[in-house]
């Protein structure tokens, strides 16, 4: 599967339950959205992360990848401490110098 490299770094990120690492793939100005709540800022992004990562332990595989260096869908299968896991989740992506500028995850 081809994806940018940021997505890669994400991924890693995320199973590695590294929040730091999974922040820094984001822009400073970053908006994420997941679970019907907003996060703005890399700063607020990084909390975000780091309490759903002790929450859920989740980690990703990514299925499939449709994009290019702009915009992109990633679905991705999610396990971990939740109901129905695992589940396939969509992660709708928009890039800005090989950053994250948005993500919203359904």
């Amino acid at each position: 599967m081809n994806f940018p490299q940021v997505i890669k770094d994400l991924v890693n990120a995320n199973n590695d339950f590294d929040s730091t690492a999974f922040a820094d793939c984001f822009s400073e100005t970053a908006i994420a959205f997941d679970e019907g709540k907003t996060h703005t800022g890399k700063a607020d992004i990084k909390n975000w992360i780091e309490k759903a990562m002790k929450e859920y332990s989740a980690s990703m595989k990514p299925v499939d990848f449709e994009g290019d260096a702009e915009k992109g869908i990633l679905k991705a299968e999610i396990s971990g401490n939740f109901p129905g896991s695992p589940l396939i989740l969509t992660y709708d992506f928009k890039f800005q110098n090989e950053k994250i500028e948005s993500l919203r995850i359904s």
